[in-house]
């Protein structure tokens, strides 16, 4: 989608899903498993928070499978917001809300006081462990009874470090022969966007609210399950993984 602005909003998005898989080739495989367990806990009708959207990646995938889907995507970034809200622009399933999840008050911003289910990706890393255990708290009070959320990210049990090791290496041998092959990074992307006469702005906004990139925790899928449930889910558990992450799934 090409606007009034002559940016192509929908090579944006190709741009960063392109970006993204650099890091996790099986992107999309766990985009297609949290939707299965949508489908299976909640129908294809659900109300969705897509929670630290940032482009609108999981709201574009919700809503291609299931049409009577609605979300409410929040985040910070200004420049991935401006993908978002232009990418969505003119469809009234979705809408999208500025606010800070370490802000305290941030639910009150929502168009909503429950959803059918809350999803998250590649995001929450950002934060450290005691902001992330509240966040969990507010998810929880925001999940209806049977509703879900999910959280795919980067997990890691710190008890089998040779494993881990010798994932990280060949992760790294792979990223390396992709970006000899032309595969931008995370810092290139940025730049890129940065040169852009509609997202130059933006850019440069969201790096004085972020910095470079995240400083947070990546604590183990069972310390993510055992917090959930202290917040007040009822089950929670790894539904799908790969040697590096994990998609943790909660049901209230």
């Amino acid at each position: 989608m090409t606007t009034s602005t002559g940016t192509d909003w929908a090579a944006w998005q190709e741009s960063w899903d392109r970006q993204q898989e650099w890091y996790m080739p099986d992107r999309e495989d766990r985009f297609r498993i949290m939707l299965d367990m949508v489908e299976a806990l909640v129908g294809t009708a659900p109300r969705v928070l897509d929670l630290a959207c940032g482009t609108g990646s999981i709201s574009a995938r919700l809503l291609a499978r299931f049409p009577q889907a609605t979300s409410t995507g929040v985040d910070l970034d200004p420049a991935l917001l401006a993908i978002a809200r232009g990418t969505f622009e003119g469809d009234d399933r979705v809408s999208f809300v500025t606010a800070d999840l370490k802000d305290p008050g941030w639910p009150a911003k929502l168009p909503y006081d429950s959803y059918d289910a809350v999803l998250t990706a590649t995001a929450l890393h950002w934060l450290h462990s005691e902001p992330l255990t509240a966040l969990y708290g507010q998810v929880a009070e925001l999940v209806r009874a049977g509703g879900v959320f999910m959280n795919a990210d980067h997990m890691i049990d710190e008890t089998t470090p040779r494993i881990n090791e010798a994932e990280r290496a060949q992760r790294r041998a792979r990223m390396d022969q992709a970006r000899r092959n032309g595969a931008l990074d995370w810092a290139e992307w940025w730049q890129v966007a940065a040169e852009d006469p509609v997202l130059a702005g933006p850019t440069a906004r969201r790096f004085e609210i972020y910095g470079e990139h995240a400083d947070g925790d990546t604590p183990s899928p069972a310390w993510h399950a055992r917090t959930l449930r202290e917040q007040g889910f009822g089950e929670a558990r790894p539904v799908w993984c790969s040697p590096s992450d994990t998609l943790l799934l909660a049901l209230k």
